[in-house]
């Protein structure tokens, strides 16, 4: 018995002294600040083919730090410009010591929104950066998981149509996931949540109006209940093969077009023009079904909010003593060209290899919480195997960073999606059977080199 009781303290000690190890580095009280700042741009800066503003856009940030490492995480409601990103982060580099590469710069990937541009874009990064900066306080973090069903598998083989589309593929592979950091002061005040969850903002995408879309309409349902300088942001998780569950407004809106087009001879059926170009907008059941659009947006927004909510409501445990590590790595993916594109499914790919594929990796894991970005649009089942790989349970993964990089970018298939012809898989630019393992080896190697 003594020996048995040996044995079991001998094992308790060394998994202490493991755990120790995965937690190493600098321990200090966290220091949490936040900002908001607008950046709609004004009537007159409005594209040609923009009908109006619907929501306000915004830049969010959260900055901390624990006395020594200063990190954080800043969106926009729609997609980062990769200039942006990189001057902002110099100059906060500069002016404020956080290092780049620090921050994980990601947008909600809305596909009908805009903002300012040029340098004033530039100055209000910056400034969403600076303000939350200045505002650090002594606060506390929590985590927690919660469920979410509002996303489903886009990639669908249909036996009726005879071929594939992006339909929605009730059997197909889908985590529903929501998984949610919440910062609070020392005293209970709350002061922002960043949470992330696998679904593509296209709610509003025929709109072509300015508009957060359904990861907007979240934001600012959360800040509602938390006071007016609370701060949600919103990050993509691995939606490059995720859709609305509830899609059918845009389904039948495609529709319309297809047979307008059809009319004055020309066949768009799988090739479809951005947004709503060629919608009448003065056809009432077009009218109708762009108001079920927003109204659905509204619903999205709402339903994800409250699981949010929850979420924060449940979390028991918080930590105000932490370490901070973050790493940036960018990693060769080999890559092809298609040789037949065009077309959005139902057809065979052709390819021949091209230039590797240079993409950017990010780390910011604050305690036990590793928050790993990748430039690009990934499919869902990479960032599973991540999470079920990684040796912490709060991983997760963040997408469409720091606006997705000149070279890197694109869609990302998983291994086995590669079957499927439709438009993400066959505008891929990385070759198969590399960037899922390479994505996933890098990020686990990216954590435990920060960590040990």
């Amino acid at each position: 018995m003594r020996k048995i009781f040996k044995t079991l303290t001998l094992c308790a000690l060394a998994l202490l002294s493991l755990t120790a190890n995965a937690q190493n580095g600098h321990r200090g009280q966290l220091m949490v600040g936040t900002a908001k700042i607008d950046v709609t741009p004004g009537p007159d800066e409005l594209g040609r083919n923009t009908y109006g503003i619907l929501d306000r856009t915004h830049f969010r940030s959260i900055i901390f730090t624990n006395g020594e490492t200063i990190a954080g995480f800043v969106n926009v409601d729609g997609n980062m410009n990769g200039q942006a990103v990189a001057a902002a982060s110099e100059r906060a580099s500069k002016e404020l010591g956080i290092p780049v590469g620090n921050i994980i710069f990601n947008g909600t990937h809305c596909h009908s929104t805009g903002t300012v541009r040029g340098d004033e874009l530039t100055e209000r990064l910056y400034q969403a950066i600076k303000q939350a900066y200045d505002s650090m306080v002594p606060a506390k973090v929590g985590f927690g998981n919660g469920v979410c069903h509002l996303n489903v598998k886009r990639d669908l083989f249909d036996a009726e149509r005879g071929t594939w589309w992006e339909g929605p593929d009730y059997d197909g592979k889908s985590d529903k996931t929501v998984s949610v950091i919440y910062f609070e002061s020392m005293d209970g005040k709350p002061l922002a949540t960043y949470y992330n969850y696998a679904m593509h903002a296209v709610i509003t995408g025929q709109l072509d109006m300015i508009t957060g879309d359904f990861p907007g309409k979240s934001e600012s349902y959360i800040e509602s209940r938390y006071g007016d300088d609370f701060v949600a942001i919103f990050s993509s998780g691995a939606a490059g093969d995720q859709n609305p569950l509830y899609f059918q407004q845009t389904f039948d809106l495609r529709d319309i077009r297809i047979a307008d087009y059809a009319k004055r001879g020309e066949d768009i059926s799988n090739k479809m023009p951005p947004g709503g170009t060629g919608l009448d907008r003065n056809d009432p059941e077009t009218a109708r079904l762009m108001e079920e659009q927003k109204m659905m947006a509204e619903s999205y927004g709402q339903i994800l909010g409250e699981e949010v909510k929850y979420v924060i409501m449940m979390m028991r445990r918080f930590e105000n003593n932490v370490t901070i590590n973050c790493a940036r790595r960018n990693i060769s993916l080999p890559g092809r060209k298609q040789l037949n594109g065009g077309g959005r499914a139902g057809y065979a790919g052709e390819y021949e290899d091209a230039d590797d594929v240079v993409l950017n990796l990010a780390l910011v894991m604050l305690d036990d919480i590793p928050v790993c970005g990748v430039a690009g649009e990934v499919y869902n089942q990479i960032a599973v195997r991540l999470k079920n790989e990684s040796p912490y349970s709060r991983t997760f993964m963040t997408t469409v960073m720091d606006g997705m990089g000149a070279r890197g970018g694109g869609y990302i298939p998983d291994d086995e999606a590669y079957g499927a012809q439709v438009f993400e898989v066959l505008g891929s630019r990385y070759k198969q059977g590399y960037a899922e393992t390479g994505i996933v080896n890098n990020l686990l190697d990216m954590i435990r080199e920060a960590t040990h």
